[in-house]
């Protein structure tokens, strides 16, 4: 009988992280999820940062969550071993972990992503910095696997619902297109 896996709690591991001070940008089923996609995940999908002292913390991070590999091979969290490997996949307290360092459709990885992120507040504290929905396209696209290939025409439709919200917001109503009076010019022309 295989081992039972652990019940999934992205939120535990998004909190291990972000306790660690981890550097991510938070991609994969999850991070298109909040995103407004309409689909079930089971695990949590980052893109860490390589900056001096970041994978340390993300060591500290998958440590706290009892993380090994799920290949059996000893875990290491490092530049070489993230280089390497496509993609880290690990078996955690809190469900399934995979670190990706320089995802398919944005080569520098966290450079990359980290423009178009945005902070999203999921309650209890928990703030992970999420790709956006065109990079999310992008690396879907760049994939090329059924399983995105299927994601990608949602993740457009919500580029699209994205960009008509922008162009409704920046258009001004025509009642803020005249130019308002102040009292004063209201005062002078009754007094006329």
């Amino acid at each position: 009988m295989p081992p039972r896996r652990p019940p999934f709690d992205p939120r535990a591991i998004l909190a291990a992280l972000e306790r660690n001070y981890v550097d991510s940008v938070l991609i994969g089923g999850l991070a298109q999820v909040l995103r407004g996609a309409d689909h079930v995940t089971g695990g949590v999908d980052i893109c860490p940062s390589f900056a001096a002292g970041n994978l340390e913390r993300l060591t500290r991070a998958v440590a706290d969550l009892g993380a090994r590999r799920l290949d059996g091979a000893p875990l290491e969290v490092t530049d070489k071993a993230l280089g390497s490997e496509a993609v880290l996949s690990l078996a955690t307290s809190a469900g399934a972990l995979q670190i990706i360092g320089s995802p398919a459709g944005a080569p520098k990885g966290y450079v990359d992503l980290r423009r178009a992120a945005t902070k999203e507040h999921l309650g209890q504290g928990i703030q992970p910095l999420v790709a956006s929905v065109g990079d999310l396209a992008r690396m879907a696209a760049a994939l090329d696997r059924d399983q995105d290939l299927a994601r990608l025409s949602q993740l457009r439709r919500i580029m699209e619902l994205e960009a008509d919200r922008e162009q409704t917001l920046s258009t001004p109503t025509p009642a803020a297109r005249r130019p308002t009076r102040t009292s004063a010019q209201r005062g002078r022309r009754a007094a006329r």
